[in-house]
């Protein structure tokens, strides 16, 4: 699991009937305590959560977890967003995202 910030959304005309009404949004990782981009840009699923552009999230990357998350069995995802992040705390510091 990862922090990461919803940099973009992904529209598919064609995809796997398993994906159909699930949100295809872009995701970096970032450093929770400075909230700098510390990864790539992945492709993740958004099922339940609602997050959009801008919205720090909470993410799985590893397909059984991520397809368990999202109660998709088979379904051909590896990295799904399964929270949006308020806040971090540690070492003595609260930072906010919201």
């Amino acid at each position: 699991m990862f922090i990461a910030k919803v940099v973009g959304l992904t529209w598919s005309s064609q995809k796997a009937a398993t994906l159909n009404g699930l949100k295809l949004l872009l995701v970096r990782q970032i450093d929770p305590l400075t909230s700098k981009f510390s990864g790539k840009t992945l492709l993740a699923v958004d099922g339940k959560i609602g997050a959009g552009i801008g919205d720090t999230v909470l993410i799985i990357d590893e397909g059984g977890s991520a397809r368990q998350s999202l109660d998709l069995g088979n379904a051909p995802v590896r990295t799904a967003i399964v929270g949006i992040v308020d806040e971090v705390s540690a070492n003595g510091e609260t930072i906010k995202f919201h």
